[in-house]
């Protein structure tokens, strides 16, 4: 029926880089109560594109780790190293409405560049309006014009002016791989994703991919991004500044201290709890209303 709102469909999409973290945890029982508590699917991607970061054996953990911790996803794992087809299509069609532009800058000339909001460098436009004589393409990039602005659900209003505070972004790199922004708009598209919960440290890619989403011609999903969690040091949890793996932590006590992290409020006694009686209280009392307003937090020991 015409004017029917979309039913809920959100994800949870980790890279195989090494095993789940406490960081992880919160984006994978934000994400996944948010969906149970509207009715919703609850999908699962593993972002594995950027090959050179992928660790073997890391998305078989993930997933061995998320089932003893009593999470279910809905339908087939996707796999984004099986998905180049759809990318190049993707590139295909922003090539045809010029929104992309072959890029022969190299990091090392970029360094100088000012930093964008996300620590990245902002690229200068030195090959927006065409290749330098005698250099040749190495990437592709879309054209970063207008001022982005969104509601997220738990950070508030946003807004980005895209050629102020990102520049011109990659969406085929160097080294041939695609970028994380164009894949995941491709795929959170292809899946039907109608909100996407995830950490804080993804909120300064939101306008990037929100732009993208309008140039393909693809809805926009609702977000909300939750608080990540870092060390004492304000660190995000990692596995360059070495976040201990959860797959070995008693689940019931772990996804407690989630919870917790998360706002939720969750009886101390419930860690003693069975598995079950734990998912069962968290569908329950689940308010993503009462996720706190941060960007980040201090992980708790457990």
């Amino acid at each position: 029926m015409t004017g029917m709102t979309p039913a809920y469909v959100g994800r949870f999409a980790p890279s195989p880089s090494g095993p789940l973290h406490f960081g992880s945890l919160v984006a994978a029982l934000g994400s996944c109560l948010d969906a149970r508590h509207h009715g919703g699917k609850w999908l699962l991607r593993i972002e594995d594109v950027d090959t050179p970061r992928t660790v073997p054996g890391a998305a078989d953990a993930i997933l061995a780790t998320l089932e003893r911790f009593g999470f279910a996803w809905d339908g087939e794992v996707v796999w984004q190293s099986r998905r180049t087809d759809a990318y190049h299509a993707a590139l295909e069609q922003l090539k045809r409405s010029s929104a992309v532009f072959p890029c022969a800058c190299t990091r090392r000339e970029m360094a100088d560049s000012a930093l964008a909001r996300d620590g990245s460098r902002r690229y200068p436009g030195t090959c927006r309006d065409g290749l330098p004589p005698g250099r040749s393409a190495r990437a592709w990039r879309v054209r970063a014009d207008g001022v982005i602005r969104f509601d997220d659900a738990v950070q508030g209003p946003q807004q980005e002016d895209l050629a102020r505070d990102v520049g011109d972004y990659v969406v085929l790199r160097a080294d041939g791989l695609f970028a994380y922004q164009l894949a995941v708009v491709v795929d959170d598209a292809a899946a039907g994703i109608t909100h996407v919960v995830r950490g804080a440290d993804l909120l300064d890619s939101s306008a990037r991919q929100t732009h993208l989403q309008h140039l393909l011609g693809v809805p926009q999903p609702a977000y909300a991004h939750l608080p990540v969690a870092t060390n004492d040091a304000g660190e995000k949890l990692s596995k360059q500044t070495l976040a201990r793996a959860i797959e070995d932590h008693p689940p019931s006590i772990a996804l407690v201290a989630a919870l917790a992290f998360l706002g939720q409020d969750p009886p101390p006694e419930l860690g003693q709890a069975a598995l079950d009686e734990v998912w069962s209280w968290s569908r329950a009392h689940w308010r993503l209303d009462k996720v706190p307003r941060l960007r980040q937090a201090i992980a708790p020991l457990f």
